[in-house]
């Protein structure tokens, strides 16, 4: 149960909430894709990656956008204030650099036709639960959080 930031005096409401099962990183994204066949070896992999990441970064320091095929693109985008005139206008107005990612067709799909949606107790349940469990307890209170808890 949760308050609607946007409208805090309302009553708490149910909201649908994800949970991550973990990170894929770069060493398990190069085990992944060798365990698909490929003729490259783990290490392989991870080296092209780890080089991608350093040519993508080159890339976009050089004013360039990074299309990453069906998985995407990243680009550069900036935000600043306006100045009066272009001579009053100078390096201070610019007060935010980001790089973006914009999907690519590989991840574009409706996702909600290859999901399975099912209840599952709250992170903060599950570690309140797992605590009394060891503790010899039959009963958890996750009501508040505990300073031991896993986020």
């Amino acid at each position: 149960m949760r308050s609607n930031p946007m409208k805090p005096g309302e009553a708490k409401k149910a909201y649908a909430t994800l949970q991550s099962n973990g990170t894929v990183n770069l060493d398990l994204l190069s085990e992944h894709i060798r365990k698909h066949g490929s003729v490259y070896s783990e290490g392989t992999i991870l080296g092209v990656l780890k080089d991608m990441v350093v040519c993508a970064r080159e890339a976009l320091l050089e004013g360039n956008y990074v299309e990453l095929g069906s998985l995407g693109k990243l680009k550069v985008t900036l935000a600043s204030d306006g100045a009066k005139s272009l001579e009053e206008f100078t390096e201070a107005n610019i007060k935010s650099l980001n790089v973006n990612f914009e999907l690519g067709k590989g991840l574009q799909w409706d996702i909600t036709k290859d999901v399975d949606f099912e209840f599952t107790i709250s992170r903060r349940a599950q570690a309140a639960a797992k605590k009394a469990a060891k503790a010899g307890e039959t009963s958890a209170d996750w009501t508040e959080e505990s300073e031991d808890e896993e986020p």
